[in-house]
């Protein structure tokens, strides 16, 4: 499994204006609803809020994977974004979030939503991607960025 077949260009924002946690995760749904991959944008968020609930999705190193199953995507879809300011996110390690990947799934698809959550977290363990990540200066070469470090780590 690529992190492309579930991220699309339409599902990147390099500029976050969230300062807290729900802002963000509604930020993000915001992004899926306009590319057509969530249907009910409230019951989404909803089901995030409800995930943050039994323990925040903020790993540390300034990453955050917040991820639900709902029956409003179709699809495994992914929302990618960057806060340059960084969102209080209750983050394990404390410190602000400055990478985000929000990952939703349909119901019946844990097997999908798990091996997409191990892969995202996989390459995020790596400084330097998350660093080129970070300096990406549009949505276009966040997807470059991310199929060259897939190719290296396939």
């Amino acid at each position: 499994m690529q992190i492309l077949d579930f991220l699309s260009v339409d599902s990147i924002k390099l500029s976050m204006e969230s300062k807290n946690k729900k802002d963000a995760i509604k930020e993000l749904v915001d992004v899926l609803v306009k590319s057509g991959k969530v249907k009910d944008k409230k019951k989404m968020i909803q089901t995030l809020m409800e995930r943050e609930e039994l323990g925040s999705t903020g790993i540390g190193q300034g990453i955050a994977i917040p991820h639900g199953k709902s029956d409003t995507v179709s699809d495994l879809a992914a929302a990618f974004g960057i806060s340059t300011d960084g969102v209080s996110f209750d983050s394990l390690d404390g410190e602000p979030v400055n990478i985000f990947f929000l990952l939703v799934a349909p119901e019946g698809a844990a097997g999908a939503h798990l091996k997409a959550l191990a892969r995202i977290s996989s390459l995020l363990k790596d400084k330097y991607f998350r660093k080129s990540l970070l300096s990406a200066q549009s949505p276009e070469e966040v997807i470059k960025i991310i199929q060259e470090e897939e190719k290296l780590k396939h």
